[in-house]
């Protein structure tokens, strides 16, 4: 199976309100859209968020990428083989979103051909259990929202974005047990705010609050400092921000890591898949994380969710972001309740793109 032909769309999506990242303030996403077409008549798509303090990409580096060097690598290759698209990219160095889509675009365009819904080709099963994701606020306002998000939606695992001072984290998360009662999973995730000199006391100081794991709550390296961590801490450190490949997850898995993050939309599906694997064989868990994707990519992440075991998730899985968005570009909403999705019966995800929202809210 050939790609004969491709395109890439960009499109802004705003927000109920303004969200505060660790180190940007947003008030609307920026995406990519990537569209392939085989020789047999099969659709891939793909999407990829536009973020430069995530991704390190721009609207421009991104078109030039995918352009100069990983579609036409691409157009020589049988897609339908995973290893042989896998071992094409893989000579390319970093790039590691516009090469994760690409991946993603290939197996969305396989699950077409063999008319199977890709969550049910990748081993998975249609129903997934979510986390809703509290980002940074007062915590007067962040415990609102809980109880909100809870309430509307049945969520039983909530993430907590930290990196307000630790002071204002630990208020954040007693006064979100408060609002939502002793029955709702919480952790939270720093994005690496913290020294290393301050990471000790500060998962302790977590965990005595009712925490069940610590995310980035230090700059992580597989190191004598991160085994310590991981050791004397209490809580099982989850490993996101410097877990971006198979290779990082492989040295973090020899300092013993008990968690890493796995993210479909930041390094695509086979990439994602590896450190499963990878986890699965070292005895680690996996959190399938966020990337703050549109309903249309929470739907493409969701499918490799869909395939981790129970018994290798750390938590529910974070594709709920799209929630804060005010606009969509997809046909048919998910149906969301008690916490959990159920993804569609779809074997040509490309259907359930909604083209004239793509055009009417395209990147000028």
């Amino acid at each position: 199976m050939k790609i004969i032909d491709w395109s890439l769309h960009f499109y802004t999506l705003p927000y109920e309100r303004e969200i505060v990242w660790a180190n940007a303030v947003e008030k609307a996403g920026i995406f990519a859209l990537l569209q392939i077409k085989g020789d047999n008549g099969a659709t891939g798509i793909a999407e990829g968020t536009i973020k430069p303090t995530w991704s390190g990409v721009s609207v421009r580096s991104l078109r030039a990428t995918l352009e100069d060097f990983i579609m036409p690598r691409l157009l020589t290759v049988d897609v339908a083989e995973p290893d042989a698209v896998r071992l094409a990219l893989a000579g390319i160095p970093e790039n590691r979103l516009a090469k994760g889509m690409a991946d993603t675009a290939c197996w969305t365009m396989r699950a077409m051909t063999a008319d199977a819904p890709l969550w049910r080709q990748l081993g998975g099963t249609a129903q997934v259990d979510l986390t809703w994701a509290v980002t940074r606020q007062t915590p007067a306002l962040m415990a609102r929202e809980a109880a909100q998000m809870c309430e509307r939606h049945g969520f039983r695992t909530l993430k907590v974005k930290g990196g307000q001072g630790a002071e204002v984290d630990i208020a954040a998360l007693r006064e979100i047990r408060a609002a939502v009662g002793p029955e709702v999973v919480l952790y939270v995730d720093a994005n690496s705010a913290y020294p290393g000199t301050e990471a000790l006391s500060y998962v302790r100081a977590l965990g005595r609050a009712g925490a069940v794991v610590a995310e980035d709550p230090c700059p992580l390296q597989p190191d004598q400092g991160f085994e310590a961590l991981q050791a004397e801490g209490g809580l099982p450190i989850l490993v996101d921000r410097y877990c971006t490949s198979a290779d990082d997850a492989k040295r973090f898995l020899e300092r013993g890591a008990q968690a890493l993050s796995t993210k479909p939309g930041r390094i695509g599906i086979s990439e994602a898949r590896e450190i499963t694997r990878l986890c699965a064989k070292h005895g680690a868990k996996v959190a399938i994380g966020l990337y703050a994707e549109s309903e249309l990519g929470t739907l493409l992440s969701l499918q490799q969710a869909a395939a981790v075991p129970n018994e290798l998730r750390l938590v529910a899985a974070e594709q709920t972001f799209y929630l804060t968005m005010t606009e969509q570009v997809i046909t048919k909403p998910l149906p969301l309740s008690e916490g959990r999705v159920t993804l569609p019966e779809t074997a040509d995800l490309s259907a359930l793109v909604d083209w004239d929202k793509v055009k009417r809210y395209a990147l000028t």
